[in-house]
């Protein structure tokens, strides 16, 4: 391995590690700021019981003692127990959504680029035609949709209007409109980009010289433009990835999937911070862990990248 790219794995592998920490800190000092405590509800049980709750749960310490034991418990990778879901552990109840979510959001992505990769060459192929100006419209607008209103739409029309896919993602074929939602506004990115990359590419001298020299339209598109043109699309996906998982969990509300985002919303409803906290966690260091993947991967398929 070339050493400067060893010295900026290491250095980004450090910036990610303070990144993760700074999120673990300020997610836990939020959660301890807000109002009112997980054992407060209509029903709420009385002081004594409260007490004997929060001495259970490690409450009754000092913040900062609470926070020093968090810290060591995520070393172990402990998330500690779940308040409302008596008996399980955080880790646990994460892993078994992040399952269904992860399974979703990895078809949503390879779609995204599948899709996205060939409606942005078609778009610099067939530049300033009708084609490329519809692909251009319809990119345009699903990038400036959110995921959710995309999913709520698609609820109206194929589940209400029109029913042909069922409303509930825990049945067969209910996963169908939550993977097209997902997979909508990161396929418009990547169509913007590759079309974007490929016309910089067809006007390059050596893509001139291919066509003076007869190789065929198809060969210059694919083994070449298409080729080079790949490059910028790379450093999206590995923010893609994370942003489709925690995209996902809005959407698998509108769609009622079982995955991480129906264990969020509900562990934002019913106070349970441990929940709140160790999700919260868990996908911004998701994300942390993808950029750094996307940016080593950057490097590594273009060597021209200066990395100081």
């Amino acid at each position: 391995m070339d050493s400067k790219l060893a010295l900026y794995i290491v250095k980004r592998l450090l910036l990610a590690i303070f990144t993760v920490f700074l999120i673990i800190t300020i997610t836990f000092f939020v959660m301890k700021a807000i109002p009112g405590g997980p054992f407060l509800s209509e029903k709420s049980p009385s002081p004594e019981v409260t007490a004997a709750l929060e001495a259970k749960y490690g409450l009754d310490k000092p913040v900062f003692e609470q926070y020093i034991t968090y810290l060591k418990d995520l070393l172990r990778g402990d998330f500690g127990p779940s308040i409302k879901n008596r008996g399980r552990q955080v880790i646990d109840l994460i892993m078994e959504g992040f399952a269904v979510s992860a399974k979703n959001g990895l078809i949503a992505a390879c779609l995204a680029i599948v899709i996205g990769l060939v409606l942005g060459a078609l778009a610099a192929v067939f530049h300033d035609s009708w084609i490329d100006k519809t692909i251009m419209v319809l990119s345009t607008a699903f990038v400036a949709i959110p995921s959710f209103v995309v999913a709520t739409l698609l609820l109206l029309i194929f589940c209400i209007t029109f029913p042909i896919f069922p409303a509930n993602g825990n049945v067969s074929g209910g996963l169908v409109l939550p993977i097209i939602s997902l997979s909508l506004s990161p396929m418009s990115y990547i169509t913007r980009l590759t079309r974007s990359s490929m016309l910089d590419v067809l006007g390059q001298d050596y893509i001139r010289t291919a066509r003076a020299k007869g190789v065929s339209n198809t060969k210059v598109i694919f083994k070449h433009a298409l080729k080079n043109a790949v490059t910028p699309v790379i450093t999206y996906v590995g923010p893609m990835i994370a942003y489709i998982l925690t995209g996902s969990l809005v959407v698998e509300k509108v769609f009622a999937v079982p995955g991480l985002g129906d264990f969020f919303f509900s562990s934002i409803t019913n106070r349970d911070y441990p929940m709140v906290m160790g999700t919260t966690i868990f996908l911004a260091t998701l994300m942390v862990i993808m950029t750094l993947l996307s940016d080593i991967c950057y490097k590594i398929f273009d060597p021209r990248v200066d990395l100081s």
